[in-house]
């Protein structure tokens, strides 16, 4: 877990990180800080190790970590972050095809994909690490109920 470790440290990553923290202060909605993206890493290696897909905890938590640093940018959020994996990735030791197979679960992070790819894996934790069964601001959310978490589910 180094490389990710690297990948939390790298100046681009804090960059983005705080870019939108700032971007989200004063938010009721939903938050793409740290906690979340550490939330849906932890989720998603469940979810891999549950199914023994073979998908190494390493790449999972830099896709997990990479999957939001795009929210800042006033660009499709899924483009700016795969292209964010691109420039940090191989910073901190990562392959070509290790960033590679990062950035394209990243583009595929926002759509709903089945079977066991790094992308559907990435993109069931990042909906399931929402609390939306509890959330104050549910009424006024504007995801739609196919793609909100509405019950305790790991």
């Amino acid at each position: 877990m180094q490389r990710c470790q690297k990948i939390f440290e790298h100046p681009l990553f804090r960059s983005c990180m705080e870019r939108i923290r700032k971007k989200e202060k004063g938010r009721k909605f939903c938050l793409h800080n740290i906690e979340h993206s550490l939330d849906t890493a932890r989720i998603g290696y469940i979810t891999i190790l549950e199914n023994g897909l073979p998908i190494s905890k390493e790449l999972f938590y830099a896709a997990a970590l990479l999957h939001d640093t795009g929210r800042y940018s006033g660009r499709p959020h899924h483009e700016a972050g795969a292209e964010t994996a691109m420039r940090i990735m191989p910073d901190c030791g990562f392959s070509e095809a290790e960033t590679a197979a990062v950035a394209e679960a990243i583009l595929g992070h926002r759509k709903k994909s089945t079977g066991n790819s790094l992308s559907a894996v990435l993109y069931d934790a990042d909906k399931r690490s929402r609390l939306c069964f509890c959330c104050s601001a549910a009424a006024e959310c504007y995801w739609p109920d196919e793609k909100r978490n509405n019950e305790i589910k790991i």
